[in-house]
């Protein structure tokens, strides 16, 4: 399969997260270039950008192999989310577009519609495209960066149970997007904090203690549905 060559690095991520690519297994820059059907050039560009995201290592003897992180570093991320998320959303509402209040607006209406109908299979999407708007209102790039990395590296590490009552999180949803449009900052940051701290109680480590993988082998899975080139969101 050809995709772009600056989608090189969201595709191979992509295949990280979904598991097509083992924790600790082997990328060799041209297993990689003939998978996605481009030059080694923009392969190894993308495995520097995936290692300084850390889901790339370099070894000795080795080269480029998937990142195989700890429970400690995996409970980290969910800390650091519960800090990141709540100044997002402050700053959102100091600095929101009307653009982004009309999506936010629109995410909203579908997912309380969505989960007033049970159609649970759209929930995890919109919630994923709500908390990405939501950080790109907070005006800085570099914030909303870090906070879809973070989201990316939760997604890699962790299964998220749907939660019990779909309409008590898209109600927080939307009152975290009624303090956004009042412009109320220090409301928009305490109902996101409250609303991170619920979300993550729903997450499971997907490796836990125990559970890595076969040492001395190297395998990708094979995959049947085509290469993922959007971001995948939590």
């Amino acid at each position: 399969m050809r995709i772009p060559a600056h989608s090189v690095c969201t595709a191979i991520r992509d295949d990280i997260v979904s598991g097509v690519y083992e924790r600790g297994g082997r990328l060799t820059e041209d297993l990689l270039a003939r998978r996605y059907g481009v030059s080694r050039v923009p392969v190894r560009e993308a495995l520097r950008t995936l290692e300084a995201e850390g889901f790339v290592v370099t070894r000795r003897h080795a080269g480029a192999c998937v990142a195989e992180p700890t429970e400690q570093e995996a409970a980290d991320l969910l800390e650091v989310r519960m800090l990141l998320e709540p100044l997002g959303a402050a700053r959102a509402a100091q600095r929101r577009t009307e653009a982004h209040l009309k999506v936010l607006r629109g995410l909203v209406r579908l997912g309380q519609e969505r989960a007033r109908r049970g159609q649970s299979e759209d929930l995890r999407s919109l919630g994923g495209w709500f908390h990405e708007t939501l950080a790109q209102a907070s005006g800085s790039p570099g914030l909303t960066t870090l906070l879809t990395q973070l989201r990316h590296k939760i997604a890699w590490m962790y299964v998220v149970e749907p939660p019990a009552a779909p309409a008590e999180s898209w109600a927080e949803h939307a009152a975290i997007v009624d303090a956004v449009i009042r412009g109320d900052a220090e409301r928009a940051r305490g109902l996101t904090a409250q609303h991170a701290e619920r979300a993550t109680a729903a997450h499971r480590l997907r490796f836990p203690a125990g559970l890595g993988r076969r040492r001395g082998v190297d395998r990708v899975r094979d995959s049947q549905h085509p290469v993922n080139t959007l971001s995948v969101q939590n």
